[in-house]
């Protein structure tokens, strides 16, 4: 196969699939001295836009093309053209140690659902204990909340089955280069995700979708042999000296077992006293504080885009903004979902946390993204290991009370925030927060150096985006689950300073993303299979 980078096709001329694949085979032929019969097959690699003049949107491809003599057309060294590189995953060698039980897995988002994944097939019959429900149940009750505000630990968009990716936009952006990570994209798409999230720059599934994909991959864990136990809240950890010997589960039931992979979550907040109880070794972590920001996603696409903001082939525009502030915070946005809305991510009772969600059409009125301040351990006021917990915790109640104490959000347009007055009306921007929302002033809830530094970044990024900080815009607070709080100190065999115990994901402050967080869990089953053999049932 030969890789040929930076092709670039106009917009009409990728209005599906085969007649893009039509246009860069014809677009290779005319550009790299190829004949038509010289190409046996061609795919797509990369595939991304490129808006940065708004009078030229286009697309940009990388394309692996199987020629019949591919030595003839290396040895022309012709820009762009190189042979391409192995992508597929290579599996490690088993080890010798003997298992005495299944290794156990903590959580079933992204990097209990991966690690489970590689560890089921390759023959170690993991056992997953996920405290939350399977999908549909979490669906179903996720649903009463909204209609009703009735909350109930069941009702949480953070626990269950995928985790609190599956109620999110299923963004499978990542900053890392992993083989890994094209491990995970597979499995999606044999699962069901669309084939497209292969090879676009900015992969996502949409919740939607998202839902029935990872139910198909618990049903292949099963099938080879796995567990998955749904409403299984591990409780305590038997530990001997320093070695794991077993989890109880429920506050009752027992189970045996020598390795216990924890991708735990970033909310899993009893679970981080226990382990602290346990006198695992934790550590303080910086993370972001702020709000969700919601616009017109028409604006957004037309900012973005230009001219071309209705083009069907470019679908919801998103955006990445930073800015450094005078006071040396770090003002960001992150998790853009374009064309969804604001989600109540609550975790706790008397708690309200706000979150961003998507479909895979992205064709809500609404674009909203996380507009975070950065904060440090300093900040915390404690040098204890959990103090980033109490940290988070102070402002989500906080917005709870202000809210009304219904789970309601408090929220204020941006005109009025940046004039430091209370709202009254909604202009021409929706807020989607359910169940409710009521006007507040964000300086009621976060401190000078966090409204400060938004103010500063709200300006900033209205150079960038045209409309950024318009008056009818919406801030609704609060969002303080950005990352963990936490990093539970591994080594690197990825095992805690009890034996045994290895965690793993973003709950245990290694990874910030549903597709890092899943590397990780690849990774760190990639350690239990190295040190030991498989223990398939036969």
């Amino acid at each position: 196969m030969i890789r040929i980078t930076d092709i670039k096709l106009e917009l009409n001329k990728a209005l599906t699939t085969e007649s893009e694949k039509v246009s860069l085979k014809k677009y290779i032929i005319e550009n790299y001295r190829m004949q038509d019969r010289d190409i046996s097959s061609l795919s797509i690699y990369k595939k991304a836009i490129d808006a940065r003049k708004k009078d030229h949107v286009h697309f940009v491809y990388s394309v692996d093309v199987e020629v019949k003599n591919e030595k003839f057309f290396l040895d022309k060294k012709i820009k762009g053209l190189s042979e391409t590189p192995i992508l597929a995953y290579q599996d490690i060698e088993s080890g010798l140690g003997q298992l005495d039980y299944p290794p156990i897995i903590i959580g079933f988002g992204p990097s209990g659902i991966f690690a489970a994944l590689l560890l089921a097939r390759r023959g170690y019959n993991p056992i997953v204990l996920e405290r939350g429900f399977d999908v549909e149940k979490r669906s179903k009750n996720v649903d009463h909340f909204y209609e009703t505000g009735e909350y109930n630990e069941g009702s949480t968009i953070l626990f269950g089955e995928g985790g609190a990716g599956t109620f999110s936009d299923g963004k499978l952006t990542t900053l890392i280069s992993d083989l890994r990570c094209r491990l995970v994209l597979e499995s999606l798409v044999q699962a069901g995700a669309q084939p497209e999230i292969l090879y676009i720059n900015k992969p996502h599934v949409g919740t939607d979708i998202l839902r029935v994909v990872i139910k198909k991959i618990r049903e292949e864990i099963i099938s080879l042999g796995g567990q998955v136990i749904f409403n299984a809240k591990v409780t305590s950890f038997i530990v001997e000296n320093n070695t794991l010997k077993g989890v109880i589960v429920n506050n009752q039931d027992e189970i045996k077992t020598n390795v216990c992979l924890m991708g735990i979550g970033h909310s899993a907040r009893d679970t981080f006293e226990v382990l602290h109880k346990e006198k695992v070794d934790i550590i303080q972590k910086a993370f972001s504080i702020g709000v969700r920001i919601e616009h017109p996603q028409q604006m957004i696409n037309e900012a973005q885009y230009g001219k071309f903001a209705s083009s069907p082939n470019l679908g919801a525009a998103d955006y990445k903004l930073s800015y450094h502030a005078s006071n040396n915070r770090t003002a960001y946005t992150f998790c853009m979902c374009p064309g969804g809305w604001v989600m109540c991510a609550s975790s706790e009772e008397g708690g309200v946390v706000t979150n961003g969600m998507s479909e895979s059409k992205r064709d809500y009125e609404n674009a909203n993204a996380a507009l975070l301040i950065n904060v440090n351990p300093e900040d915390f006021g404690s040098s204890d290991p959990l103090a980033g917990v109490e940290f988070q915790r102070g402002y989500e109640r906080k917005a709870f009370l202000l809210g009304g104490s219904n789970y309601n959000a408090p929220i204020q347009l941006v005109g009025d925030f940046l004039n430091d007055r209370l709202s009254t009306k909604i202009g021409r921007v929706n807020p989607s927060y359910r169940p409710g929302y009521k006007f507040v002033k964000m300086t009621d809830i976060f401190p000078s150096y966090i409204t400060d530094t938004m103010k500063e970044a709200l300006y900033n990024f209205n150079q960038k985006i045209k409309g950024f900080s318009m008056n009818d815009a919406i801030l609704t607070g609060v969002e303080t689950r950005s990352s963990s709080p936490i990093r539970i100190v591994r080594n690197e065999d990825h095992q805690s300073n009890i034996s045994g115990l290895y965690p793993m994901g973003e709950g245990a402050g290694y990874a910030g993303g549903i597709m890092s967080s899943a590397v990780d869990g690849i990774k760190t089953a990639e350690k239990v299979i190295s040190k030991y053999k498989p223990n398939r049932v036969k």
